[in-house]
């Protein structure tokens, strides 16, 4: 009974990672003339599975997300920049969180989470392009980072806080 109570709120989670990726799609860049950034709204909900059941599960719904959302709307390379994001993107924030969970905020994690996210679509745009001069586009993304990964944060923490009042929220970590 309790890995399928776990199994049906991880499917849940993937469900609601998968609409916020899919509409967010669909919204027009934030800035206009500045490809490539977007809010990144579909990571808090990684986010918060890290916070709530732990890091193989966080990873679990980013590939899920990543992988069906592709499937969905995206394409080949939406695949491999979205891939490569948030594989990096998640171990640094699982890494964070569990040696420094004490000392860091959230909205720090996910800061950090949102800027390795971008250096990860980067990496995967210069092999794509055999070029590293995409990097000069790194300050532009790393301020995008900043922003967005401090809502991410903030966003994810309101979440949590309210979240984790809910029985079944805190009993997850004790199914494993």
């Amino acid at each position: 009974m309790k890995n399928i109570k776990k199994l049906v709120f991880l499917s849940m989670l993937v469900s609601i990672a998968l609409i916020i990726y899919i509409i967010e799609a669909q919204l027009p860049v934030l800035l206009p003339g500045v490809p490539g950034i977007k809010l990144g709204l579909a990571n808090s909900i990684s986010l918060f599975a890290l916070l709530v059941i732990g890091g193989k599960e966080a990873l679990l719904i980013m590939f899920l997300r990543t992988i069906l959302g592709s499937f969905l709307g995206g394409s080949m390379s939406s695949f491999l920049y979205s891939i490569a994001g948030g594989l990096l993107s998640n171990l640094i924030m699982i890494i964070l969180y569990k040696s420094f969970k004490e000392s860091l905020s959230i909205w720090t994690i996910s800061v950090c989470g949102a800027v390795f996210h971008n250096i990860g679509q980067l990496l995967i745009a210069s092999l794509i392009v055999q070029d590293f001069r995409v990097y000069l586009y790194l300050p532009v993304l790393m301020v995008s980072g900043v922003i967005t990964g401090y809502f991410i944060g903030v966003t994810t923490n309101y979440l949590y806080n309210h979240m984790k009042k809910v029985p079944l929220i805190n009993g997850l970590k004790e199914l494993d």
